[in-house]
């Protein structure tokens, strides 16, 4: 998925929009979603000044985006908007700082879905490592808009 396809699927926009693609999509079932962390985001304004973090929490956002595009994507009925709401997270370990420069890629995997709500084990990984993990609890529902 490309950056359009995920704006189609995502109400998210910057500077709230935490992913740029997604690559090896599977359905729902997996897939990578990929954040190229640059140092002009406005995060870094303030987290931290003279040592940029980018924060943890967005790192699970951009988790979450990461299913949801997908979930949304596999499932969508023709014409219909959707949204996902974040019900969860679980298991949420954070290892190793996201820094400017980084490639964050958000390894997906589908644990169980029932009706509109889907569970994913999600990792964090930087140049092979992994720097965050988390499960996360999902719900996709048809847009009021």
């Amino acid at each position: 998925m490309d950056i359009q396809d995920i704006l189609r699927v995502l109400p998210h926009r910057y500077p709230f929009l935490l992913i740029d693609k997604i690559i090896d999509v599977d359905a729902d079932n997996s897939g990578i979603g990929i954040k190229n962390v640059t140092f002009n985001e406005p995060i870094f304004q303030g987290h931290f000044p003279g040592e940029p973090v980018f924060p943890g929490v967005l790192i699970i956002e951009g988790m979450a985006q990461t299913a949801g595009a997908m979930a949304i994507a596999a499932g969508a009925a023709a014409g219909v908007d959707h949204i996902v709401y974040l019900l969860t997270v679980d298991k949420c370990k954070f290892r190793k700082p996201a820094k400017p420069g980084d490639r964050i890629e958000y390894h997906i995997r589908k644990l169980r879905r029932r009706m509109s709500m889907g569970w994913f084990e999600a990792k964090a990984i930087v140049d092979g490592v992994v720097i965050a993990e988390a499960e996360v609890g999902a719900m996709v529902s048809p847009s009021e808009k």
